[in-house]
């Protein structure tokens, strides 16, 4: 028998760390920006909301993140690199969200690494629905639960559709494109949150 020498991965670079940090740091204002505040904590509503009810009006709606084009060396990160503890402890370890926010970020990474289909990732570090998924949870936001309900609420999306396969599967489905990817995960984050809303 010979004896196995386990070696830790090496640390990223100083540069693949700050192109980390700054797809954290979106997803901390983009996590920040929903966050509902209030004058006092037994208030469940927000000054915006009670203005608009008193003067009668529809509250103004939530503004969507604005994103920006995905940094290439952050892409072709390696997957382990994300999951790295130093790194993963600096950046969101823990974070707890939402099924709804998990999905409006899984669309945010889609959206800033690119979309693929027929892996997880390319070589490029384009990823399909579950590589974007893994990068989330590879960085610590939400948990297995959350990214569990997530696919639920994507399963559900597609069974209203009158479509029975995974959406891993439809996902990586020949014609398929990215508008209709993205579509998919924003209807499955509506419904989800339209349900913690009940």
């Amino acid at each position: 028998m010979t004896a196995q020498t386990l070696t830790a991965p090496a640390a990223p670079t100083p540069e693949l760390a700050d192109e980390a940090a700054l797809l954290v740091r979106e997803i901390e204002q983009y996590l920040t920006a929903r966050v509902r505040t209030t004058a006092h904590p037994l208030v469940t509503k927000t000054t915006a909301e009670l203005v608009a009810e008193a003067l009668g009006i529809a509250a103004p709606a939530a503004a969507a993140p604005v994103l920006t084009t995905p940094a290439r060396a952050l892409r072709i990160l390696p997957d382990w690199a994300l999951s790295f503890p130093l790194l993963r402890q600096l950046h969101g370890a823990g974070r707890r969200i939402s099924v709804a926010e998990h999905l409006e970020l899984t669309a945010l990474v889609i959206e800033r690494y690119g979309w693929h289909r027929g892996a997880l990732r390319s070589r490029s570090g384009r990823r399909c629905i579950l590589g974007a998924q893994a990068v989330l949870f590879r960085l610590g936001y939400g948990d297995e639960t959350t990214a569990l309900a997530a696919g639920h609420h994507l399963q559900a999306v597609l069974a209203a559709w009158g479509i029975t396969e995974p959406y891993h599967r439809w996902n990586d489905a020949t014609g398929r494109t990215r508008e209709e990817v993205l579509t998919l995960v924003r209807t499955a984050a509506t419904n989800a949150r339209q349900a913690d809303q009940r």
